[in-house]
């Protein structure tokens, strides 16, 4: 049996928070009038961006807060409700819109009104940001109508460094998020950390029934840094969870989740148009190479895991598909010089799609095998047929319960953990006899036994214990920890033991490699200090300068 009993306590030690800057204050009940101050907080956060600057915070009160008008931004041709465009001046001195500890700010945009086509302004975003080095925290977003046109909860345009942490886009009339860069070769780079987009629906636009109400998008960047998703959720939107159409730069996927796509009302509808993908990265023209990780997708109409048309193969390493229409589908296409297309050709060579230790549950893949490369230790090629007793449990609210919402039912979409990260639940984790343990192959993450596991959870580790950290704001500006740290992206075959992800050219958040309670496996953890996400290391991990490693 492979277990490792650790009895640890994780101690973090922190610098103290640099001030500088100012800080200000919105809540519901505040006036644009006011000075911004705690006593006397301003109404909207437009009013904030307007007198902000580089190293400030904005700490946003609890409360909804119910938008009634937009602004016309004229270099993206749509109108916005909330639109950004204070920058700050580098990683280590951001302009910080944080929701103040304990409490929600809900920003509903349903009383907005849209654009209609004239004028040929066609789109509305419920928040447009277009700047660099910002930090939101903590906001719930919501109810973007549509006419039709599909709207966007939260729009990330012409930017570069954006950290959007603990944002819930929900129920709005096209994508929860949407990034799009432009062509630009110096944008990008940005996190999504502990995002959570689902229930998005463009019924009947332009482009048809469900068309394009993705749960996250990156979409037109050629060049820049590259953009990260850790720890993040989507479910029961009606095109894709993820959609990297049209996107010439490399995106990491990372310890996320996607549940339900192509479906609407709670997963009653079935909108005629939508695609259904779980994680849909392709459409490259020029062979641009994602890598999808430690990710799970169960229950999507089409594929759990899905290349799309992509002329270049992507990393494919750890994941689990569930019940999906297809588990993996790496159906690809090239493009000629004059734009003409050809479906369902073999990527070979550097082209090739690399799939390593991947569970299919069940077993049922496209474009994988025979003249098409199959990858290696997933268990279509290692001749394993997963079962329901290879794992803890195959349960799960969101396998059973539709016609309503499904975070007040815990499971998967229930409250994440008081740390941010992805619910503590045993859904398809590892049993202690699984078949799939031990079967996979070196691929640089950190491991128990005599091998890899197969699928987003090694089984075996044991996770830290979390000592709560008070982000109480005072009365003074303060600047969140940051940790400087290399910005590169680990190859699949590093033998390095943690992965780096980056939130621009100087900032990494080195995540520690799965770490989990036998039975009760989950990836390892994120911790937070005032409104910034930082990490606790294993012991012998010494990359970032102001974080000591939790003893065992």
């Amino acid at each position: 049996m492979k277990m490792k009993r650790v009895l640890c306590a994780a101690v973090i030690a922190l610098a103290a928070a640099e001030t500088f800057g100012a800080t200000y204050y919105v809540a519901p009940a505040g006036k644009n009038t006011n000075k911004g101050t705690k006593d006397s907080p301003f109404a909207t956060l437009n009013k904030a961006n307007s007198v902000v600057n580089a190293g400030d915070t904005v700490w946003i009160r609890g409360g909804t807060y119910l938008h009634t008008d937009t602004n016309y931004v004229k270099n993206d041709n749509m109108f916005a409700g909330i639109h950004l465009t204070k920058s700050g001046s580098s990683d280590n001195k951001r302009i910080h819109y944080l929701a103040y500890p304990g409490e929600k700010p809900v920003i509903d945009f349903s009383k907005m009104p849209i654009a209609n086509g004239s004028n040929n302004v066609r789109y509305t975003s419920g928040i447009l940001i277009q700047a660099q080095y910002l930090h939101l925290k903590g906001l719930e977003v919501k109810n973007v109508p549509m006419k039709g046109e599909s709207n966007v909860g939260v729009y990330v345009s012409r930017s570069k460094h954006i950290f959007l942490e603990l944002i819930d886009s929900h129920h709005n009339g096209g994508s929860g998020f949407f990034v799009n860069e432009k062509g630009s070769g110096s944008g990008g780079g940005h996190l999504f950390l502990n995002c959570d987009s689902h229930d998005n629906y463009d019924p009947n636009g332009r482009q048809g029934d469900g068309q394009n109400a993705d749960g996250f998008g990156v979409h037109y960047q050629q060049g820049g840094d590259t953009t990260k998703f850790i720890g993040c959720r989507a479910w029961w939107n009606s095109d894709d969870g993820w959609d990297f159409i049209s996107q010439e730069f490399p995106v990491v996927i990372e310890n996320s989740w996607a549940m339900g796509h192509g479906y609407s009302n709670y997963g009653t509808g079935k909108p005629k148009d939508g695609n259904g993908n779980g994680f849909k990265a392709g459409s490259s023209k020029t062979g641009v190479r994602h890598t999808i990780r430690n990710c799970v997708a169960w229950k999507n109409k089409a594929s759990g895991f899905y290349a799309n048309h992509s002329s270049g193969g992507n990393d494919w390493i750890n994941n689990t598909a569930y019940m999906n229409g297809t588990a993996f589908n790496m159906w690809a296409s090239t493009w000629d010089a004059n734009d003409n297309r050809t479906d369902g050709v073999v990527l070979k060579g550097s082209k090739a799609h690399v799939m390593k230790n991947n569970i299919a549950f069940p077993n049922k893949t496209a474009y994988i095998g025979g003249e098409y490369a199959a990858g290696e230790y997933n268990t279509w090629n290692l001749n394993i047929t997963p079962k329901e007793s290879d794992f803890v449990s195959v349960s799960d609210p969101s396998m059973t319960v539709t016609g309503k919402e499904l975070g007040p039912l815990g499971g998967a979409f229930g409250p994440r953990q008081a740390d941010g990260s992805l619910p503590d639940i045993d859904f398809l984790k590892l049993a202690k006899n699984s078949q799939m343990i031990d079967k996979g192959v070196n691929v640089g993450l950190k491991y128990e036994g005599k091998a890899p596991d197969l699928g987003a959870y090694e089984y075996g580790y044991v996770a830290p214990v979390i000592v709560p950290v008070d982000t109480t704001p005072k009365d003074t500006a303060v600047t969140p920890i940051v940790v400087p740290v290399d910005t590169s992206v680990a190859p699949v075959d590093s033998t390095e033991d943690s992965t780096e992800v980056s939130a621009g050219d100087s900032t990494t958040f080195v995540r520690p490699l799965p770490q989990r309670r036998p039975n009760m496996q989950q990836p390892g953890r994120l911790f937070y200090v005032n409104g910034r996400s930082v990490n606790a290391l294993r012991a012998g991990d010494r990359k970032a300068s102001r974080i000591r490693t939790y003893s065992k």
